[in-house]
């Protein structure tokens, strides 16, 4: 979720290429991310200038304080090819919308490593505060168990770690994770120590069909 402009807004996803470069024109054909398909109003192409690869987004103008969904489907294929499916639910529309799919080349591997991250990419507004929760967090397995994300992993960024600036924080608040930056707080959250947030006893597993989402 992107904030690109005082009128504008995105729901973004990319996957980057085995290839490292931060020029897309410079990526062989054969470590191109692919573009498998997208959804209605979604823009697909390329990106560079932080490694490089296939990117798509949707304008959508999203609004702080309401809770958006994910669904990110990862799937080893054939010939050393794994395939990333993204799709985006708004309780404005109540319904899911597939953003993307893309074919990553010269790789075969299911979900690994999730992560959540806040970011302010535009150096003047580094005095508004930025603050995110993170809930009802799930993964399924290769086998189609559904297993509750309830620990995680604080970390931060070169700017945090060299203390360029120290006005960042995350753990949990109630039944979610939170990550908080920028606006020049002071009670920041020591690095690289583990949260395990309570789980809801009334939390339950998602209701959707991976296999045949979206068809």
């Amino acid at each position: 979720m992107q904030v690109n402009s005082p009128k504008e807004r995105r729901i973004l996803f990319s996957v980057w290429s085995p290839f490292n470069t931060d020029d897309p024109a410079a990526i062989p054909d054969s470590l191109k991310i692919l573009l498998l398909k997208k959804g209605p109003g979604v823009h697909a192409g390329t990106f560079g200038n932080e490694g490089s690869g296939g990117q798509s987004y949707l304008v959508y103008p999203w609004k702080a304080g309401n809770t958006y969904r994910f669904l990110k489907h990862v799937r080893p294929q054939e010939h050393n090819q794994t395939a990333f499916t993204a799709w985006f639910f708004a309780p404005e529309e109540n319904k899911w919308r597939l953003i993307a799919s893309f074919l990553r080349p010269q790789t075969h591997t299911w979900l690994t490593n999730p992560h959540s991250f806040l970011e302010n990419f535009d150096p003047e507004e580094g005095n508004k505060t930025r603050y995110v929760l993170f809930d009802h967090q799930w993964v399924r397995d290769e086998k189609g168990t559904w297993i509750a994300l309830h620990k995680a992993f604080f970390t931060g960024d070169n700017t945090a770690r060299k203390g360029y600036r120290m006005d960042y924080a995350g753990g949990i608040k109630g039944q979610a994770f939170f990550l908080q930056n920028c606006g020049f707080f002071s009670n920041y959250t020591p690095l690289d120590t583990w949260w395990e947030r309570p789980m809801d006893p009334k939390e339950t597993p998602p209701d959707i069909d991976l296999d045949h989402f979206g068809k």
